[in-house]
């Protein structure tokens, strides 16, 4: 799945990084799966078609862990909205459930089995609209999360102090943050190590919910200490394009399973069936379909390493694990960074576990379930991937980083075989964009030097208006800025052309921010636009040889 750009391609950069434009990544995500080659899988990201349609109730990531503030404290953090833009809230017309039911050990080895009892701890935070500032400045939501018991714990969005109850035994907090998600991988080449790749998701924000509790106050880990976490977002009315009695609109337990088993290139998309289910109780009734998905994902994972590890019995017992589909975490054992799905391992392998598995913010867990369900644990499978999320898990409430306000930037090149002085009398006119973009059908301008606008109408028939804010004829460079046409802010354009050799080079790189309901379709537009913009640069003066 890595791409390797050429000199005359546009290719999308972060902080320096080459990436492929996020768009493809997140179509690996969506429609790769196992038979597609390595996916560039995001957790819970963009998993399925209805998550997909309402951001503001897409889970993204579900994560328990002890406190590293507090040994005596249980964190729960779920996250929603992929690619949150600077002025993303949560919406007022979901319910975001995190809950929690005691689990037993019922079996191991190729019986292996988890339990969940029926009693469950539910925490369930709503959140109103946006209430206008009075000084001018952003608007303010405020929510509340019912807790167990039924006491309501009022909050306000963003408070960075979040709110407690007065006698401490809760904490929660919820917000805009950093994605603690990390993923960038290529699949190791059989005779040479592959070269380092960014994270996929660098510079990424999302909504997090984060619940901190008193781990014997709530949870009693007397009457037994292994936990089942799952998180799930619900309708809170039947209306609108939730009609029809849905029952949940997104659900996550243990990452990776609904978008890296249900999902398989060329077999019918499960997720948002399998995301319909009760993930303590899946319907017995479609329970042959999904093990029959889960077997044949398993058999292609086990497979891509070119040798075969698990067993038939073994394979069938990971699958009915996996079935019983919530993050397990027994809160009287440490976790760690390396200890997902440890309990789940341990048991599979008739061994009694050793740690609190869980989920920490920095676990890499993309190497533990892919190394597990290829070789089985045998030996870690991505080599020169991510290393760490934009900003590694904090040690304090709210553990998860404030949100990231470095600019996403998007350069491409080309090499052509005319002069600079020659291309610039073509690419230097702010108003000459239809004479070399393919995919300009139709221009208008108002105005004239600095401070002009151009309104650009494309082929797919969108439109984009920009401002002429610097125009250099020695330095041959042009800035602009975006008014209107795309859900970003502080969005600016650059196009240099310089000398090289008997021809020249053009760069045009662009960097803005994501607004609003922020979209990752965004960076792949304007990655397009740019490559579009370069090749249709080479076919009139011709490449570089």
């Amino acid at each position: 799945m890595c791409h390797r750009p050429t000199s005359s391609e546009a290719v999308a950069r972060r902080r320096g990084n080459t990436v492929m434009p996020l768009l493809g990544l997140l179509l690996g995500i969506l429609v790769l799966g196992p038979l597609g080659g390595l996916p560039a899988a995001a957790s819970d990201h963009l998993d399925g078609p209805r998550a997909i349609g309402d951001p503001a109730a897409d889970l993204t990531d579900l994560y328990a862990f002890q406190s590293p503030e507090r040994a005596d404290r249980t964190v729960l953090i779920a996250d929603v909205f992929p690619i949150a833009g600077d002025a993303a809230f949560f919406s007022d017309a979901v319910n975001y459930i995190i809950a929690m039911r005691r689990v037993r050990v019922a079996g191991s080895g190729n019986e292996a089995r988890f339990q969940a009892a029926k009693e469950e701890l539910q925490f369930t935070c709503k959140f109103g609209s946006l209430e206008a500032s009075t000084s001018g400045g952003e608007p303010r939501q405020r929510g509340a999360c019912t807790l167990p018991g039924g006491r309501t714990l009022p909050l306000v969005v963003g408070d960075e102090r979040g709110a407690a109850t007065p006698d401490g035994v809760f904490r929660v907090f919820a917000g805009l943050r950093s994605d603690p998600f990390f993923s960038g991988w290529e699949w190791p080449p059989r005779n040479r190590m592959p070269k380092a790749i960014p994270n996929v998701l660098q510079d990424n924000n999302v909504l997090s919910i984060v619940i901190e509790l008193d781990t014997t106050k709530v949870l009693e880990p007397r009457r037994g200490s292994l936990f089942g976490v799952i998180a799930k977002t619900t309708p809170r009315a039947p209306r609108g394009v939730f009609a029809g009695n849905v029952p949940r609109i997104d659900r996550i337990g243990r990452p990776e399973v609904t978008n890296l088993h249900m999902l398989i290139d060329g077999e019918t998309d499960l997720r948002d069936l399998w995301n319909q289910e009760d993930p303590f109780a899946v319907d017995p009734k479609r329970l042959p379909l999904y093990r029959d998905r889960l077997l044949l994902s398993l058999d292609l994972w086990d497979r891509r390493d070119g040798k075969v590890d698990w067993t038939e019995s073994g394979r069938r017992a990971l699958a009915n694990v996996l079935l019983d589909d919530f993050l397990l975490i027994d809160v009287t054992k440490p976790t760690t960074d390396d200890s997902h799905r440890e309990i789940e391992h341990s048991t599979l392998e008739g061994k009694k576990y050793a740690t609190g598995g869980g989920r920490t913010l920095d676990a890499n867990i993309m190497n533990i379930f892919i190394s597990y369900e290829s070789n089985r644990g045998r030996t870690p499978m991505l080599h020169g991937g991510a290393k760490g999320a934009t900003q590694p898990g904090g040690k304090a409430f709210p553990y998860v980083q404030p949100p990231n306000v470095t600019p996403i930037e998007i350069t491409g090149a080309v090499d052509l075989a005319a002069g600079s002085k020659e291309a610039w009398k073509v690419i230097g006119r702010f108003d000459g964009l239809m004479d070399w973009h393919p995919m300009v059908v139709r221009l208008e301008t108002v105005g004239r030097g600095v401070g002009q606008l151009r309104k650009s109408i494309l082929t797919d028939g969108s439109e984009v208006v920009e401002r002429l804010a610097e125009l250099d004829d020695a330095r041959r460079l042009m800035r602009y800025t975006m008014v209107s046409g795309l859900p970003a802010s502080d969005y600016t354009g650059v196009i240099q052309v310089r000398d090289k050799g008997a021809g020249c080079t053009v760069e045009w790189r662009v960097s803005y921010r994501l607004k609003g309901a922020g979209t990752p379709f965004i960076g792949a537009t304007v990655n397009t636009m740019i490559s579009k913009g370069l090749e249709g640069l080479k076919t009139r003066f011709g490449a570089l040889q």
